[in-house]
């Protein structure tokens, strides 16, 4: 049982053993590593956070990030290979991916089946500038085709932020929400951390994860503190997330 005995402490503390469902460690298949010695590092560091476990989901996302099952699987052969050939099999690792949801979404999910953080969870993200126009019939297909939606960082979409309603509607219609835990700083912008911290608050928030794409974001988590109370509402977002996709 994790606990809280300060008024501030590290968010590193709250981690050990902590199971990563979000990050972009795979070499040279997205904006995250660009190699395998890139993987190499960044794995190194979160396990220096205490990260044993990591669900690796690269972007999916048709008009940048093309990835296919294919070249995702191949991606993680290539890391394994290496973590084999240095002798470091301490931390588990499994493949998965984070989709966008665009049109060519919708083709996957109707014709091959979606790689998932674990059983029927499907980790997915949503553009930056607006969310699509058809998002809640898009959810509504993702579950009738027997998925659960995980939604990336919904503290992110700032198209939100000034209708902090929708988020409940969104929960309603079946999205879990999974936060990333650089949210609770500035790193993404003060309109950022302040909507991480309500809808932890709220009890809005299902899973964390880290989405690291560099070791600099790593060094970011690696200092960050947290206040008592966030870091108490944090403690059982990170059991949930770890007792629902803990790597066999």
């Amino acid at each position: 049982m994790l606990q809280i005995f300060s008024k501030k402490q590290f968010l590193k503390d709250l981690l050990e053993d902590f199971v990563d469902i979000h990050n972009h460690v795979l070499p040279g298949i997205d904006d995250g590593a660009k190699t395998v010695e890139a993987s190499m590092e960044l794995l190194k560091s979160l396990q220096g956070l205490g990260i044993k476990q990591c669900i690796l989901t690269p972007h999916v996302m048709q008009d940048y990030y093309p990835n296919t099952k294919e070249t995702i699987r191949t991606s993680y052969q290539h890391l394994l290979d290496a973590i084999s050939s240095y002798d470091q099999n301490n931390i588990k690792l499994k493949s998965a991916a984070e989709y966008m949801l665009d049109a060519h979404f919708e083709y996957l999910l109707e014709h091959e089946p979606l790689l998932s953080l674990k059983d029927n969870y499907v980790l997915i993200e949503l553009s930056y500038l607006q969310a699509p126009i058809n998002l809640e019939d898009l959810i509504f297909k993702i579950t009738l085709n027997g998925y659960r939606p995980v939604l990336a960082h919904p503290e992110r979409y700032r198209y939100f932020h000034n209708n902090l309603d929708y988020y409940k509607r969104l929960k309603y219609l079946g999205c879990l929400f999974q936060l990333n835990l650089l949210s609770l700083s500035e790193y993404y912008g003060k309109s950022v951390q302040k909507t991480a911290k309500y809808l932890l608050q709220d009890n809005l928030i299902d899973f964390a994860g880290t989405d690291v794409h560099h070791l600099h974001q790593v060094e970011t988590l690696a200092n960050l503190m947290l206040g008592k109370k966030t870091a108490g509402n944090l403690v059982a977002v990170i059991q949930n997330t770890n007792t629902t996709f803990v790597i066999p």
